[in-house]
């Protein structure tokens, strides 16, 4: 009786183990992310946020995540061939990310390689499509495959919206950052307005008190 009790469990067993196995294989083998954020700004000032990998400290999340990581920048200063090395906790890993090509003002697309604390090799882009003169919007994406042990960890957490939630936050720093930089442009721009106004002004203040002088001068000759 035993025995056909331990037969039948192992069964069961084997039975679970390879529907399990079929179902995790029938899960799909690639995987995306992707987020998007509308900013009040044109897409020239926004672009150079992302090309360049020393400005990604003003925006990302990930940037955050541990304050003593090491990083080491390669390559070209920005765009096509600038190389982004880092080396953190448990929690920032490690990895490299390198710019594969660069559209400016509209693309950017980044190859992202893990080495901690699990090895990765996935496809980053960038997007920026412009509403009008003073609006982008901007999507964020990341894109790879998906291997067995990704398979199952996806059995318990989901992917999107793990990931998709610091796509968010980033994604809202960047807006902070490019609407307060546009701010201050155009802060900047009125300024010069006003100051070039007043100088105009003082120059014709000045132009009228020589003509006065002048005609005051021909009067008593």
């Amino acid at each position: 009786m035993l025995k056909k009790v331990l037969i039948s469990f192992a069964l069961l067993v084997v039975g679970l183990s390879a529907g399990l196995a079929i179902f995790i294989s029938s899960r799909p083998d690639t995987f995306v992310v992707q987020r998007s954020v509308t900013i009040k700004s044109p897409p020239a000032p926004i672009y150079p946020l992302i090309a360049d990998f020393h400005k990604w400290t003003k925006w990302s999340p990930y940037e955050r995540m541990d304050p003593k990581m090491e990083r080491k920048y390669e390559g070209s200063q920005s765009g096509t061939g600038a190389k982004y090395v880092w080396e953190g906790n448990e929690k920032a890993g490690s990895g490299t990310m390198q710019i594969t090509e660069a559209t400016p003002p509209s693309k950017v697309a980044i190859k992202l390689d893990f080495s901690k604390p699990f090895e990765g090799h996935n496809l980053v882009e960038f997007k920026l499509e412009p509403h009008g003169d003073d609006e982008t919007t901007v999507t964020w994406s990341m894109s790879g495959p998906s291997p067995t042990m990704m398979k199952v960890v996806g059995l318990f957490m989901n992917m999107d919206e793990m990931i998709g939630k610091d796509f968010d936050e980033g994604l809202d720093n960047l807006k902070s950052v490019a609407e307060n930089t546009e701010a201050k442009k155009t802060e900047a721009e009125i300024d010069g307005l006003k100051n070039s106004h007043v100088l105009n002004s003082d120059v014709e203040k000045s132009a009228r008190q020589k003509s006065e002088v002048g005609n005051s001068k021909a009067l008593k000759k």
